[in-house]
């Protein structure tokens, strides 16, 4: 029976230790938000596409520079790729943090579309992902240093999410082989820790060339570029009824001649195939690189392709999922001031919603081991080689849709950096847990190889191309 009660204490003891060390390291990031606002608007003002993000990244590498991380730039040939490290012993807990925007949606931080005057916003919230996850790194450094703790915290700074694949060309050059543990989030209308999941997605630019003629005076001598992709594009629509009913193709012709009056001698389309395997995607690209092939022998003109992007689909991990759904749980969600609630609603009325639902940033959406996908992600092909963990907060008003005005504009207010911080918080202390409890690392690791399986081979979608920098141009 003593040694009963000694145990108990034992524990009892730990268990508050423990409980104290969280609580410091939250009073931390909450004492550090107006910091990280800054960092985040600033990234929010600068609005940089993928792998044109100079600024962006290189205020992340100062920040955790400041920080006592060790910075390695450049990595996987990407200019604005990095890596920052903590810990030369112990587990490799790694954080990763996106930082790039969309084009054509620069959006002021008001409740009514406006353009602020940018060829780009942040309508997919990486200013807010970037920079909560740097918090966390900043915060696991100082208690793993504060406990005088054995491990490892690394933070990946990830371009170019948006279709250009950059955390791809990072697992191909092996910069992932030794961590443990990925933690992500992202931006949301909720907030949720239920298991995930993505599409596997191919990319490409098919470009035709033809020969320019006089449309009107000598229309023979000319073979129409655009010939070649309007043909293609025919044929492509029609292979959409011969392909898996949840599959996905999407395109836009991104130059398709100058003037009416001149057959083009040049045009070109820029394709997605996505499903949710990856061998289907190969699959239906292999059938839409024979359509262009045909349509270029059809329309007397030559074709080539250039992959632009390419990734597998997401592998769930339950052990660290519901490990993450804890955590959030924990921090809990967010209240609206008067001021954001005012706000808030006239998003909500934009939305076409009737009522503002502002009890879906307050909870916790319940946990749930499966889910259906609609996009997809980079983070895919992370998820194949380390056991991958992912959430959601609110930080947009809800039923703000990704990838609109309206998530542009909540990102840039005080609603969006309160989800920001939400997120940095339970990373954190998933990590914490992690590094305190390392037979969860041990119980991930054995589900991670069970689900992928023993033969597993990773194999990058887009091939052996060196990264796609100017996607973006």
């Amino acid at each position: 029976m003593k040694k009963f009660l000694i145990a108990v204490l034992v524990f009892t003891g730990l268990f508050l230790q423990a409980q104290e060390s969280a609580d410091k390291l939250l009073d931390q990031l909450d004492q550090q938000t107006k910091d990280y606002s800054k960092i985040a608007l600033q990234l929010w003002d600068w609005a940089e596409m993928g792998y044109q993000e100079v600024k962006s990244s290189g205020l992340l590498q100062e920040t955790l520079n400041k920080e006592g991380f060790k910075i390695t730039s450049g990595i996987a040939d990407i200019p604005t790729a990095f890596m920052a490290e903590y810990g030369t012993e112990g587990p490799v807990i790694a954080i990763l943090g996106e930082f790039d925007a969309l084009p054509g949606l620069s959006q002021k931080a008001i409740p009514t579309k406006e353009s602020a005057g940018g060829v780009a916003g942040h309508a997919c919230g990486h200013h807010l992902f970037g920079t909560a996850s740097t918090a966390a790194a900043v915060a696991i450094k100082n208690w793993l240093k504060a406990n005088r703790k054995k491990g490892r915290i690394r933070f990946y700074g990830c371009p170019a999410e948006e279709g250009g694949s950059g955390k791809v060309y990072m697992v191909r050059s092996g910069v992932f082989d030794d961590v443990d543990v990925a933690l992500h989030w992202h931006p949301g209308a909720q907030n949720a820790a239920s298991a995930g999941a993505a599409l596997a997605n191919k990319s490409a630019k098919f470009r035709f060339y033809g020969v320019s003629a006089h449309a009107a005076g000598a229309p023979e001598r000319g073979r129409s570029a655009l010939d070649g992709v309007e043909a293609m594009n025919v044929m492509v629509n029609m292979m959409r009824e011969h392909i898996p009913q949840d599959a996905r193709i999407h395109y836009v012709i991104t130059d398709g001649g100058k003037a009416p009056n001149v057959v083009p001698d040049f045009a070109e389309v820029y394709y997605y195939a996505r499903h949710g395997n990856r061998d289907v995607v190969v699959s239906i690209f292999d059938r839409m690189v024979k359509a262009a092939e045909g349509a270029a022998l059809g329309t007397g003109t030559t074709m080539d392709y250039e992959m632009i992007g390419g990734t597998h689909e997401l592998l769930p991990n339950l052990t660290l999922q519901k490990l993450v759904h804890d955590k959030l749980s924990a921090v809990g969600g967010m209240t609206y001031s008067s001021e954001e609630k005012a706000f808030a609603q006239e998003i909500s009325q934009s939305l076409g919603q009737e009522e503002l639902k502002e009890e879906i940033a307050l909870a916790i959406q319940p946990y749930k081991t499966e889910a259906r996908a609609y996009g997809s992600t980079d983070v895919g092909d992370v998820s194949f080689v380390v056991p991958t963990v992912g959430f959601s907060t609110a930080t947009w008003v809800p039923g703000t849709a990704a990838h609109s005005w309206q998530a542009v504009a909540a990102g840039g207010t005080s609603i969006g950096i309160k989800g920001m911080m939400i997120a940095a918080k339970t990373i954190s202390l998933t990590a914490l847990e992690l590094f305190n409890s390392p037979e969860i690392i041990t119980k991930a690791k054995n589900e991670f190889k069970e689900k992928r399986g023993n033969n597993f081979v990773y194999k990058p979608l887009l091939g052996n191309r060196p990264p796609a920098l100017d996607y973006r141009n």
